[in-house]
């Protein structure tokens, strides 16, 4: 295989290399520098003993990202604050044509599965990843963890059980969704408080993310009353060369506000039953180098 092909190739299967990274680490950067690294093992790599080199390839990320997962765990145990991924823009378009595998892809890498795929173990979580975001069979999953099947189907037992506890599965009609953003953002502009509450389910809660770099709630907040008064204040004291644009964040719509030309925070809205269920909010300027360019 010459050295075109071999990029070829390995560019073919980029796409689904750099979802099954960042759906492990939630990380743009990191996901990038294990994806960089499958390219240079690839490229090294004696191509010819390689039968499938979709499943090389992938067996390889997964691996260096298990390595780098457990590098990085220590740092989120140190973080200030809440912790959130770090947004990453998905725009699945006519690379994905069937509805319910794109809705499977947009669930899995959304801001509330990734945190809660942040308490599984390395193993679990790539197991979790492999078969429900990209449903690769157990057998190729083992192969790729070099563990037996058995083994393998337990792991996805206990991950399935434990996503499935914290983050029930349900549709959410990506045009509603967009609609409710508008909504939320066109009541947080006006001050309107009471339109704003009426748009938040009554246990909503509020996420922020800065990592202690910029201004955010250290902590979570509750209640649709705490949260709407905390936003219309955000609103309020916002600066005055703030705009906003939106662009699809983790599978669903998202605001990126912006500070003149540069990135000031992301903004998503978790939606159920016609209702804010979570705000999310991250505003760590390191988390938002990938969107410099959008």
């Amino acid at each position: 295989m010459t050295t075109d092909t071999a990029t070829e190739v390995f560019e073919e299967h980029r796409s689904v290399l750099m979802g099954v990274a960042y759906r492990m680490l939630g990380r743009v950067a990191d996901a990038e520098d294990v994806v960089q690294e499958a390219w240079l093992r690839w490229s090294g790599a004696d191509r010819g003993e390689v039968r499938e080199p979709r499943g090389y390839l992938v067996r390889v990320t997964t691996r260096l990202a298990i390595d780098r997962l457990r590098q990085v765990q220590a740092r989120h145990e140190a973080y200030v604050g809440p912790w959130l991924p770090e947004p990453y823009v998905t725009d699945f378009g006519d690379a994905v044509e069937d509805t319910a595998e794109r809705a499977v892809l947009a669930d899995s890498v959304s801001l509330a599965v990734l945190v809660v795929l942040e308490s599984l173990s390395p193993l679990e979580r790539a197991v979790f990843v492999l078969r429900e975001a990209f449903g690769f069979p157990y057998a190729e999953i083992a192969a790729v963890l070099d563990r037996g099947e058995p083994a393998v189907r337990q792991l996805a037992t206990r991950a399935r059980k434990h996503v499935g506890e914290r983050r029930p599965r349900y549709e959410v009609d990506p045009a509603e969704r967009r609609d409710l953003t508008e909504r939320f953002l066109a009541a947080a502009a006006e001050g309107d408080l009471e339109g704003l509450v009426s748009l938040l389910a009554p246990d909503v809660r509020l996420v922020g993310d800065s990592g202690g770099l910029s201004k955010a709630p250290l902590r979570v907040i509750e209640t649709a009353d705490k949260v709407g008064r905390f936003l219309l204040g955000v609103a309020r004291k916002g600066a005055a060369d703030l705009s906003f644009r939106l662009l699809e964040v983790n599978g669903g719509a998202a605001v990126l506000a912006l500070s003149g030309s540069e990135p000031d925070s992301v903004l998503q809205l978790d939606v159920v039953d016609g209702r804010i269920r979570c705000v999310y909010i991250v505003r760590n300027p390191e988390k938002l180098v990938s969107l410099s360019a959008r």
